[in-house]
């Protein structure tokens, strides 16, 4: 299949590509900068130059492919507004990607958050929450589902709140990234609260399942690890950083403060029984321990 990939030289991309090219799959990878698109090249992939909010270059990738993957996202977490800025700018260009693909049952992949649900670990029937700061993401993604009905395989891939590799990725990282900042390895709360998180070579291997598998309008969970406890992450990252592990306030992790702060763990349990999916690399904690200090 002739895949084009959004997104594709990320930590989480980049592992989505070699998965895709280790099985028979060539990639046509967008590349907004002349480094992404050595990068894409160099993995083998076909780049095609232009940004997400470029359409024009939008509809010429998903003209020239079988299939689509979309993973790019201006992880910007700076303030409300540069967090709202980069929800609108995906909102439309996933809208773009998925009129181009109305009537042609091709595949449509794309990527939300795992929900969080009170008392319990989410599962793949549960809905998306649309409010919160992240919330339009979750819209974009339904009415992305929603194309099931229009003649696209549509699906989406959950992903936990900690995509990782070699000790670094997702939530984890930041969490990480704030204590190098603040000499403090810092959680919300009492650190009780448990996150869900996969290893991003697990989540590459998902991806290409649902691209090749998934029927139209269905939801996944890329979830290794049900959930670790908040305070469990921050321990490893204090020790290997030789900080102490203190609970701060909410505020710390500015628009992400709510989220950082929920009980959020997920199961995979319906993923891996229909697709066969088993993840085989190394866990969260077991992976923070390359942080290097």
């Amino acid at each position: 299949m002739r895949v084009f990939v959004t997104g594709g030289t990320g930590l989480i991309g980049s592992a989505v590509v070699a998965e895709l090219l280790a099985n028979d799959h060539t990639v046509l990878a967008l590349a907004r900068s002349d480094a992404s698109a050595l990068a894409a090249k160099t993995a083998g992939a076909e780049p095609i130059r232009g940004a997400l909010a470029d359409s024009d270059v939008l509809r010429d990738g998903v003209a020239k492919a079988d299939g689509v993957i979309h993973l790019a996202f201006a992880n910007d977490f700076s303030s409300p507004e540069a967090l709202a800025k980069a929800v609108a700018e995906e909102s439309a260009a996933l809208a773009t990607l998925g009129e181009e693909l109305v009537g042609s049952d091709r595949p449509l992949v794309t990527v939300s958050g795992t929900p969080a649900v009170p008392g319990r670990a989410a599962t793949e029937a549960d809905p998306l929450p649309t409010g919160g700061p992240v919330g339009g993401r979750s819209v974009a993604v339904t009415a992305a589902l929603g194309l099931a009905s229009r003649g696209v395989r549509s699906a989406s891939v959950r992903l936990p709140r900690t995509v990782h590799n070699d000790g670094t990725g997702g939530f984890a990282g930041l969490l990480t990234g704030n204590a190098r900042r603040t000499g403090i390895s810092g959680y919300p709360g009492d650190g009780a609260q448990r996150w869900p998180a996969v290893h991003a070579l697990d989540a590459a291997v998902l991806f290409r399942l649902v691209l090749e598998r998934a029927p139209a309008g269905t939801a996944w969970h890329a979830v290794s690890d049900e959930g670790d406890r908040l305070r469990d992450i921050a321990e490893v990252i204090g020790r290997r950083l030789g900080l102490p592990v203190e609970s701060v306030p909410e505020e710390t992790y500015g628009p992400l403060g709510p989220i950082f702060a929920t009980d959020q763990p997920a199961s995979s349990a319906h993923t891996r029984q229909a697709l066969g999916w088993e993840p085989k690399h190394p866990r969260l904690l077991e992976d923070l321990e390359k942080i290097q200090p």
